[in-house]
Parts: structure tokens; C-alpha cells; sequence
């Protein structure tokens, strides 16, 4: 959550031990088998968090689809498909070959990941456990559940909770009196804990909330991981995504927007890799474009003096029909996550077993 919802969560914080006995409620409910936690006839591995807001799960969910792939396994991404106009209990955004939803239909990340993971893949549904059975039917050995932690009716094998190094753990007070999903205690049904966004800058930090998690919970590693930039990319004009040498756009001023839940570490990216912004325009997370958002966008870019657009990659896959008519260059960063061998061990050793 953005600053700017600190009155909010003032005004919420009566409310929240009323939300925070609900979700405990909740969670006892499935422990006591009240409620049915299915399980699947193949490993499943949840990537989730406990705040509100961006804390990396996307691009987690990709490096460990790569993972997979590059040790032998067949896995699927399995999605709510949140802003997604796809209303069937099982929609096919990828089937590993062919993409079939675009990120209209099919909701922002499940479409980038669908675009950026060939022969993974990619399904989603509001009762997930529909597309997780059709995924194994399809033939899928290992399952990824974006943003699992609260959706406790797939059993699963790993199940890591993700903060974000900027922002942690927010005010640590429950919605709507702060950023929780859940209460704290509710980080025990985690395998592991994933602190991602970690740069030079807030490293220290990082490790500091790293050794508070181990104290509390002393049988759940702890892990620090951080982004690079690994390419630049554009959409050519027959809609493909292609790399483009970022060299000469960092010599000239850019302008910076995303439609992210976590703007500032975006900018800190572009920042960080060297690029001279003009000026940036934090959107709305899901931020749905049109050919007037794109002219607004790329107005203000010519008035400050830039002569380029820069986005995140997860933007630049809803970008593809304005392409051929923007005036000014646009490109997106391609990230990957730098993951610890310690944790890769620790999931294939889970799955494994």
C-alpha cells in the first residue's frame, strides 16, 4: 500500500482485531478439516505474501518455472487471474505452446507470465483447484500458485511467503487498520520466508527483519534475494517482444510509468541501471491502458524533454496494440530474479520427496 493510505488505516484500526479474528477463524476452520483443503496428486508450490501490495510474487513465480524446467519438471502456473474478464471456471491462457487469453481476458500476470515462459503452462480460475486438476490432467507434475498463502484449499508442499526489502512488513497492524493480509502468526504455515527486492542500499535492513523472522520462527529459513537486469525489450511492430540494446536509450532521458502495486522500487530499478529519467508516473496497480492513457503518457514525456518511454515488462505485455502508433520509443527492463542456491535446494528437496 501506498504512504497515502496511512489515514485510512487510522480510521480501519477499530476494525481490525474484528478482520484478524475472522482470518484466524478461517485458518482453524481448515485445520480442523471444517473446511476441505484439497490434495493434489502432484507437488504444489505456493508463492504468496503477507502484506498488501507488490512484494515480487510474479517474478518469483517465473524463476522457479525456469527452475523446474532446467531440473526435468513439467510444472503449471495456476491463477485467481485477478482483473481478468475471463469468467469460466477453467480458463486457458497458455497451453505451453499456444497463447489463448490476451491480458485482457486473462489478467495482468497471468499473461506475462504465459508470454515470458514457454512450455509452462498457465491456467486460471476463481475456485482454483479446478484448473489445478486440469493442469495434471494435462500432464503438469509440479504446480505454482501465485499469490497461495490465503488460499487454503490446495494442500501444498512448499509454501513461501515473500516481503518485499522496501517495505517489509508495512506498520504490521492488520487491514484495515494496516498492510496485513493475516495476523503475524499466521506466517507458520510457511516453509520458507523470501525477502526480495534486496539491493546494495537496503541490504542491512533486509537482514535485520531477516534474523526478527528466524527469532520468531526459528524452523523457517529465511532468504535474501534481488533482481537484475538482464535485457531491454520492445515491441516491434507485428507485436512481437524483442530485445534492443539499452545502450543508447541511457544516454538520453527517458520517462518512467508502471502499473504496479510497488511503483518506487520500479524507479529505483531504472535509477539503479543508469537511466536518466525526465520524470515518472506511478499508475495504478492492474492500470488498464487506452490509446488516451498512452497519449496523456506520452504528452507529458515530449514536455519534459524525454525521448523515450520505459516501463516494466508486465505493463509492456498490455501495450501491443498501441505499439505502432506511440511517438515516442518505448521499452520495458526484462528483470530475473538472483535466487539463493539454499532455497532452490530446499524446494527440489520437498518436491522430491
Amino acid at each position: 500500500m501506498m504512504p497515502s493510505n496511512t489515514f485510512y488505516f487510522a480510521m480501519g484500526r477499530p476494525l481490525a482485531p474484528l478482520y484478524s479474528a475472522a482470518m484466524r477463524l478461517r485458518e482453524t476452520c481448515y485445520r480442523q478439516g471444517v473446511f476441505t483443503s484439497h490434495k493434489m496428486e502432484v507437488p504444489v508450490i505456493s508463492v504468496g505474501n503477507l502484506t498488501m501490495g507488490g512484494t515480487g510474487k510474479t517474478p518469483m513465480v517465473q524463476c522457479l518455472a525456469r527452475l523446474l524446467q532446467t531440473h526435468g519438471f513439467h510444472p503449471a502456473i495456476i491463477s485467481r487471474g485477478y482483473g481478468g474478464m475471463a469468467r469460466e471456471k477453467v480458463n486457458l491462457v497458455s497451453d505451453g505452446v499456444n497463447l489463448l487469453l490476451d491480458a485482457r481476458m486473462a489478467g495482468d500476470e497471468p499473461r506475462f507470465l504465459a508470454e515470458t515462459l514457454p512450455g509452462v503452462p498457465v491456467l486460471t480460475g476463481i475456485v482454483r483447484r479446478l484448473p489445478a486438476q486440469k493442469a495434471v490432467a494435462m500432464g503438469c507434475d509440479v504446480l505454482l500458485l501465485d499469490d497461495g498463502f490465503q488460499h487454503m484449499q490446495i494442500a501444498r508442499d512448499v509454501n513461501l511467503v515473500l516481503f518485499h526489502a522496501d517495505r517489509l512488513a508495512g506498520n504490521s497492524r492488520v487491514f484495515p487498520g494496516g498492510e496485513l493480509r493475516e495476523p503475524v502468526a499466521a506466517l507458520h504455515r510457511a516453509t520458507g520466508f523470501v525477502i526480495t527486492g534486496v539491493h546494495d542500499q537496503n541490504r542491512l535492513r533486509a537482514e535485520q527483519f531477516a534474523a526478527l523472522l528466524q527469532a520468531r520462527f526459528p524452523r523457517i529459513p529465511a532468504t535474501l534475494t534481488g533482481y537484475r537486469v538482464t535485457a531491454a525489450v520492445r515491441i516491434a511492430r507485428s507485436g512481437i517482444v524483442e530485445e534492443v540494446d539499452s545502450g543508447g536509450y541511457v544516454q538520453d532521458q527517458g520517462f518512467g510509468f508502471c502499473g504496479i502495486a510497488n511503483p518506487d522500487a520500479f524507479r529505483s530499478t531504472l535509477e539503479r541501471s543508469g537511466f536518466t529519467l525526465a520524470g515518472f508516473v506511478p499508475l495504478g496497480d492492474h492500470q488498464r491502458y487506452s490509446a488516451d492513457v498512452i497519449e496523456k503518457l506520452s504528452a507529458r514525456a515530449r514536455r519534459a524533454g524525454a525521448r523515450f518511454l520505459v516501463t516494466t515488462e508486465k505493463d509492456l505485455v498490455k501495450l501491443g496494440a498501441y505499439a505502432a502508433d506511440l511517438s515516442l520509443p518505448l521499452l520495458a527492463l526484462r528483470l530475473e530474479v538472483v535466487v539463493d542456491e539454499v532455497l532452490v535446494r530446499q524446494i527440489l528437496a520437498r518436491i522430491q520427496a
